[in-house]
């Protein structure tokens, strides 16, 4: 029997998802999933507001939603902030707003509470036979998580989005190597020390970019479902490379970088690298899930 159809909206830094599942007791089947650039922490993200134009497209793609959502006869919806509207000052605003026009009611999470999310959500994919650190890369923050198969070891949530780097400085493009020291003396100087004395040999991406990353070694579609794929060492550091120092022309013609993500790869690339060099990666999967499944988990 069917537990109930819900929807699951995470209210990201640079985009809205939208997962639309029918939620048994031990697994789900996925309706309807999709995912829009919105931008939210574009123009404000580092000085802590929402910015008009960013502001009127959430609201509309929550509008959007919305209206799916209907269309799907889903039971109950249930959506979450997280960095950008964590950290903007007119976030209760836009929550009253989305509120009135919608009937959605959001809950702004605080960052531990995204990482257990996200490690909720991985666990649908893959059993930490081995133990992993999982990284959601994101706009505003990036989750880690250290597991294994007893549960969760270490879990942190740095402010270190893609989103905040890119309006941070100006960087050129391509990037030169100075922009990349430039960009991994900024991660290093805002990590916490949590890298530390830390080695682990499995990394696993969750979604977002490390499904762009997959995608453009294989030249086709991220496989459907909810099964943890891992990819190639050698070809995804080849890609990470060529991602690095990439022109935006470069970017903007590659068929397997999907629009929202043209503009940011490049860092997301550095970080990834950074990450990988700092823990002694030696293998890396990437798992379909994150927040979203680890709503329907929970």
């Amino acid at each position: 029997m069917v537990k109930k159809r819900t929807a699951v909206i995470d209210l990201g830094t640079n985009t809205f998802n939208l997962l639309i599942a029918d939620v048994f007791e031990k697994y789900f089947e996925i309706i309807y999933n999709v995912k829009e650039g919105v931008a939210l922490g574009m123009g404000g993200i580092n000085e802590g507001i929402i910015a008009a134009d960013a502001y009127q497209r959430g609201i509309e793609t929550l509008q959007r939603f919305h209206e799916l959502c209907v269309e799907h006869e889903v039971a109950e919806i249930r959506a979450f902030g997280t960095s950008a509207l964590r950290d903007a000052g007119n976030a209760p605003e836009f929550i009253a707003e989305a509120k009135i026009l919608t009937g959605i009611d959001i809950r702004v999470i605080t960052g531990e509470r995204e990482a257990e999310l996200i490690y909720r959500g991985v666990r649908w994919s893959y059993d930490f036979a081995q133990p992993a650190m999982i990284m959601d890369i994101g706009g505003g923050s990036t989750e880690f998580i250290l597991a294994d198969q007893s549960g969760m070891h270490e879990m942190i949530s740095l402010n270190i989005g893609v989103s905040r780097i890119f309006q941070e400085t100006q960087l050129n493009d391509p990037l030169t190597p100075e922009d990349v020291l430039w960009i991994e003396n900024w991660l290093e100087e805002r990590s916490e020390h949590f890298f530390e004395a830390k080695q682990c040999k499995v990394l696993v991406g969750a979604s977002g970019s490390f499904e762009t990353f997959y995608e453009m070694i294989h030249r086709e579609k991220f496989p459907v479902g909810i099964q943890a794929v891992e990819i190639p060492h050698v070809q995804l550091q080849e890609i990470i490379d060529w991602v690095i120092f990439s022109g935006q022309e470069e970017r903007d013609s590659h068929p397997y970088i999907i629009p929202i993500r043209k503009k940011m790869a490049p860092i997301a690339a550095v970080k990834t690298r950074w990450v990988m060099k700092k823990l002694g990666v030696q293998q890396v999967f990437v798992s379909p899930c994150s927040l979203k499944e680890g709503v329907l988990w929970d």
